[in-house]
């Protein structure tokens, strides 16, 4: 394996830099791809970066265009510098990076797989999106028919850099609030096996949250019906195409 870090950063100015602080004692080269964030947090991305060259790449992309097409530029990125795998990890520090060596042995275990991180929630957890969360898992399982994804939503995840790539170009992928469901249950789809792995998740006090609660409920109830349409297709054959009637000569006889 030769893994690296993938961290998609829209104004997480003030959490990104004790992200990478937990994060540089694993020794992984990073790609911070700035999604359009304002001077403030693009000036601190770029100081982080110049510090610490041995390890932190910066990408920018031109303007905000959501955390699925921020991860696909540093998949890409990784895919180009020859790394088998990328960790996905949020900038806004809810997540444990502690838990990273857990994540990375289930990776050597299963390289082929997509190891998902599983949320062990503290008493900071807003009740609202943690019942909102099960509603999503109740959608994921019908779509896959199976419940071997136990949490769609985590954005702490090692995926194999080859398989993602191909999988990311061949598929409509949401790029907002929706990826982190959205492309776990088309891998799934495809093949991937998935690997759960219990990681702590908490949410900071100051932490900067950019979920819109009538926009991205939306985007997701738009996912959840285009990925259900989509299973039923593949499922039950409605993809498949009609053959055409036998044609009759003249005399009506085949």
């Amino acid at each position: 394996m030769n893994p690296c870090i993938v961290i998609p950063v829209f104004n997480h100015g003030a959490a990104i830099g004790r992200v990478l602080e937990r994060l540089r004692p694993y020794g992984l080269p990073c790609w911070l791809i700035d999604d359009g964030s304002d001077r403030d947090c693009a000036n601190t991305l770029q100081h982080l970066a110049a510090e610490q060259p041995d390890w932190i790449r910066l990408e920018r992309l031109p303007h905000n265009q959501g955390k699925g097409a921020a991860f696909h530029h540093g998949l890409r990125c990784a895919q180009q510098a020859g790394h088998s795998h990328v960790i996905q990890i949020d900038a806004d520090g809810q997540h444990a990076p502690e838990d990273l060596p857990r994540l990375l042995a289930a990776a050597e275990d299963r390289p082929d797989a997509i190891i998902s991180g599983v949320p062990i929630y503290d008493e900071s957890v807003p009740r609202i999106r943690l019942y909102g969360r099960y509603l999503t898992h109740v959608w994921v399982w019908i779509n896959t028919a199976s419940l071997q994804i136990q949490d769609s939503m985590c954005g702490f995840r090692i995926y194999p850099v080859t398989f993602t790539a191909a999988l990311m170009q061949r598929n409509r992928i949401g790029h907002r609030m929706e990826f982190d469901t959205d492309i776990l249950v088309h891998a799934y789809w495809d093949g991937a096996p998935v690997v759960n792995v219990p990681t702590r998740v908490r949410y900071p006090e100051d932490g900067v949250s950019h979920f819109r609660m009538l926009r991205d409920n939306a985007r997701i109830s738009g996912m959840h019906a285009r990925l259900f349409f989509k299973m039923l297709w593949r499922r039950f054959g409605l993809g498949r195409r009609i053959k055409p009637a036998p044609r009759l000569t003249s005399s009506g006889k085949n």
